[in-house]
Order: C-alpha cells, then structure tokens, then sequence
C-alpha cells in the first residue's frame, strides 16, 4: 500500500480560447499520431523475442503509459473547462484575460503579465495562472491601485500601471 497523500487542490477550471484550442489539438494529437505510433513500435519491439531484458520493450512500454495518462487527464480535463472570451464590463479592472502592468512599489522595476487558466501558464511569456498568489491579489484592482501579495519570497507591494484585455491591444 502507498503513501496517503492529501487530494489535490482544484484548479480553476477557466481558459482562453487559444488554451482551450492548444489542450485540443495536443489531446488529438496524442490519440491520433503518437499513440498509434508507439504502440506500433511496442509491437515490433515484443516481436523480437525475450521481453526481461529488451530495452526498446520496456522504454515503449513506459511511453505508452505516460501518452495515456495525459490522454486521460486531458479526456476528462478539456469538457470541465469553462472558455472565456469575452471581456469584463469593466475594462480598467484585473480580471481573467487581463494584460496587466504592475510596478514593484519598492524597486520600481515594471514586470507585464497576463492572467490566464491554470493549464495554461507560461512562466517565459509572463502568463500568469489565476489561481497563482500574485494573480488572486491583482482580482478587481484598477489602475493606479496599489495591492500587496504574499508571494512565496515574502510580501511585496505593487501599483497597477496598465490594464488591458485581447481585444484592446
């Protein structure tokens, strides 16, 4: 018997179409290309005779399982999501989908993010997931509104320098 470990938190469930459209495509791709593929290598690979001591067998093997696993998680995953696209009423407050500006209150170095879904997050483009810390501070605040948020290095204080949503750019 394994380890207990504590469920998982629930991410949000909120993408933006392009997400939405990317865990699509990777979840065909997947179904249609990769996995047919592999298995199709596996089969030669057990062809070949003894499988304890057959690398390939046990390397397509072990390939076939994680392609299944995102399979399944992805199966289950892309219909619970909720696509957002339109913008907020209110387009001079941080909400999800917002391109936003903040400007560090103590070095006064500027950093540009954009408030995405949790399955969505790209720490090199500055996309943020909403349920991240910085994220759920930044909720509702309006330009020139100045929020602290706990951040895993401490608190920090920021200013909302510019807010902009898709759409607007």
């Amino acid at each position: 018997m394994g380890r207990w470990r504590p469920p998982a938190e629930h991410s949000t469930a909120l993408i933006t179409r392009e997400g939405h459209d990317r865990l699509k495509a990777e979840l065909d791709e997947l179904w249609r290309v990769k996995r047919p593929e592999v298995v199709k290598a596996l089969a030669a690979a057990a062809a070949e005779g003894d499988r304890s001591e057959n690398a390939e067998y046990t390397y397509r093997k072990k390939q076939l399982g994680e392609i299944d696993r995102r399979v399944r998680y992805l199966s289950k995953r892309v219909p619970a999501l909720k696509v957002i696209e339109t913008a907020p009423s209110d387009p001079q407050a941080v909400f999800f989908g917002a391109t936003v500006e903040v400007e560090d209150a103590r070095s006064g170095e500027t950093q540009r993010y954009r408030i995405v879904g949790p399955d969505e997050t790209d720490a090199k483009l500055g996309w943020i997931s909403i349920d991240s810390p910085l994220a759920r501070a930044m909720l509702k605040k309006r330009l020139d509104d100045e929020f602290e948020a706990q951040l895993p290095g401490g608190p920090a204080r920021f200013v909302i320098v510019d807010v902009a949503y898709p759409d607007q750019a």
